[in-house]
């Protein structure tokens, strides 16, 4: 048997179509192996979305290379978004085989056995109709805890900074009754919780079901399994959806909005579709149907002609909010995208920074009330596992999303447990069992 080794970078959703080539090798007699020092073939799933990931890969294809170079068959490969956006790039580089886009990993097998002859492959062509839903995945998760489900694929909103329209194509969602199918196989295998997945699950439209009627139908069908999704955009999350997951005890309440920018003359530049004023309107919903629902964001420092008033529009939306958690990062110009076309990055490196690092300080404290806020609360946690820094202590996460930690030897991965919080960091909830 050959073996198969991925490395996988980016979001969720590149580890749920990493999932999906290892099932589709496996059909074809692959095996994985976490070594690459052993594998036949070496391929990463890739990201686009900021220039250091893409900078990350250049570095790791030196590695993948010279395994090629020492092992004469050995096949490399790029997958996923980097592939689709460098293309030609990648294999004139001569340093990998292989170079396959999003909606190419049926081909594959294909691919890699011409591959192996000698000849480089390329294959990136984009799709309309491509879901992968007729492809159980080989789940990755080493604790079989969590699986991740998509329902979706590509993206229609074309937000200005943003590639992933332009590497993984259009916007179409999976049958929904293969993605009911696939919870009840997690339940089957043994996981705990799932989490529904799309570039913007708020627009998932298979017949007459909505993601409203999508996650209804999930909730009900395996009422065992934690139920999450990801990721949402502001102007489409719907009353419909926010009754939905107040009306099911296994959906978890938590729910990543990313708002990008407090400025309404930002957003507008980067075509989100939506202003403050309706951002803060879905918050102030979800938290008077939800009141104890958690909600972090995304955000950019320093896109494009950003001035101080838009950056301290952003911190002020902040407070109003009190997010929970935040992912933020500064501006990274992308290549193709309608902001590289049309508007200068006109914001020096140093002010990005400067202003990333005031986001981040607002946020840490943020956080920080936000954790003290659940002192004395009770919540039950799915164990993960064992904590990182001692191995006598259990960690996992609340229905909020948020990482807790406590003494306990008796419990395992998987296990639901109920712990009361009696101290906490910014990033985590200190408790004992309750």
């Amino acid at each position: 048997m050959k073996k198969v080794y991925i490395e996988t970078y980016g979001c969720q959703m590149n580890v749920a179509d990493t999932e999906i080539v290892f099932s589709i090798l496996a059909g074809e007699g692959y095996v994985r192996t976490e070594e690459m020092q052993e594998a036949d073939v070496i391929l990463a799933n890739t990201c686009s979305v900021r220039d250091n990931a893409e900078q990350r890969i250049w570095g790791r294809i030196e590695q993948f290379h010279y395994q090629r170079k020492t092992r004469p068959g050995v096949v490399t490969g790029i997958l996923g978004c980097m592939a689709e956006r460098l293309k030609e790039a990648l294999l004139e580089s001569g340093k990998v085989d292989i170079v396959a886009g999003p909606d190419a990993y049926r081909s594959l097998p294909r691919l890699i056995a011409a591959a192996s002859q000698g000849h480089p492959q390329i294959d990136v062509l984009l799709s309309r109709e491509e879901t992968y839903g007729d492809i159980a995945p080989v789940r990755v998760d080493k604790n079989g805890v969590s699986a991740f489900i998509s329902i979706m694929r590509g993206c229609n909103n074309v937000c200005s900074y943003c590639v992933v329209p332009y590497t993984r194509g259009a916007e179409r969602s999976r049958d929904w009754r293969t993605i009911v199918r696939e919870a009840c196989d997690c339940a089957a295998q043994g996981y705990k919780e799932i989490t529904l997945l799309g570039q913007n699950v708020d627009s998932y439209h298979f017949g007459e079901l909505d993601f409203a009627g999508l996650l209804d139908r999930v909730a009900t069908t395996v009422p065992g399994l934690r139920v999450r999704f990801s990721t949402s955009n502001p102007q489409d999350i719907s009353d419909a959806v926010l009754e939905t997951m107040a009306a099911h005890d296994n959906i978890c309440k938590h729910i990543h909005l990313p708002v990008q920018s407090g400025s309404n003359r930002i957003l507008e530049k980067m075509r989100r579709r939506y202003t403050r004023e309706w951002y803060l309107s879905r918050v102030a919903r979800i938290r008077e149907l939800m009141p104890g629902c958690a909600v972090t964001t995304d955000v950019i420092a320093g896109f494009c002609s950003e001035t101080e008033e838009d950056h301290r529009d952003t911190l002020s939306l902040f407070e109003e909010v009190g997010f929970d958690a935040a992912f933020m990062f500064y501006y990274s110009e992308r290549p193709g995208t309608l902001a590289a076309k049309k508007y200068p990055d006109d914001v020096d490196l140093q002010t990005k920074t400067r202003r990333l690092e005031e986001i981040i300080a607002l946020q840490n404290r943020l956080s920080l009330e936000s954790n003290r806020r659940d002192l004395g609360k009770t919540f039950q946690v799915l164990v993960e596992g064992p904590s990182k820094r001692n191995p006598a202590e259990l960690c996992g996460r609340n229905s909020q999303n948020k990482m807790c930690v406590w003494p306990d030897t008796e419990h395992r991965a998987g296990d639901l447990v109920d712990v009361t919080v009696k101290d906490c960091t910014q990033a985590t909830l200190l408790c004992e069992p309750a």
